[in-house]
């Protein structure tokens, strides 16, 4: 056999070797991509006081309604909101979904200062206060978590609690519009 020929059969041998190691590793791939989804915790937070997947369990079970009143507690000032003429721009509901102490929390605990708590966004407290609560149902220690390879993935709704910061107070600092973006909800999580 020339040395052209033998050189042809040894590129052969070496490209078939090579689509057997890479149809090897396709079949891992596609046996990986099967491999079962393990939920180890939960949290949550909804209107009707729940305030963990047994509550949601039990709220669900007993047939009841989780729309109230609207809360006190929030600094509203309902009675012009309320109206059955909505043309002038108020509100006619008199209830909605709402969830039980939404203002609570405690922002030393995050590392994040009183005055950045109050631009924070609701739902970015809630959600840092409710993933707290999943490692914590999880028994799985937050350090250990440091510097792994963790994906942190939200959705987060539009809100409309941003829009009463375009005006801050002069007592505001400069992270006002950081503090309540929807972009920023899954880095606060990961950080």
């Amino acid at each position: 056999m020339s040395s052209s020929n033998q050189e042809l059969v040894e590129a052969l041998r070496a490209s078939l070797t090579d689509v057997e190691r890479l149809k090897q590793r396709n079949r891992e791939l596609v046996r990986a991509s099967r491999e079962p989804i393990a939920i180890v915790a939960m949290s949550c937070r909804f209107p009707g006081g729940v305030r963990s997947p047994e509550d949601l369990w039990q709220l669900l079970e007993a047939g009841r309604d989780a729309v109230s009143g609207f809360p006190e507690d929030r600094g509203w000032n309902v009675e012009p909101r309320v109206d059955r003429d909505a043309s002038d721009g108020r509100v006619r509901a008199r209830e909605g979904g709402f969830l039980a102490d939404a203002g609570a929390f405690d922002p030393a605990f995050f590392g994040i200062s009183p005055r950045d708590s109050l631009e924070m966004d609701p739902q970015q407290r809630l959600l840092l206060e409710a993933t707290w609560e999943a490692i914590e149902r999880a028994e799985i220690d937050p350090a250990s978590l440091q510097g792994s390879q963790t994906g942190v993935f939200v959705g987060v709704m539009y809100n409309n609690y941003a829009t009463r910061l375009f005006e801050p107070d002069a007592d505001v600092e400069g992270y006002a519009s950081f503090a309540s973006s929807a972009s920023v909800a899954s880095g606060r999580i990961a950080y």
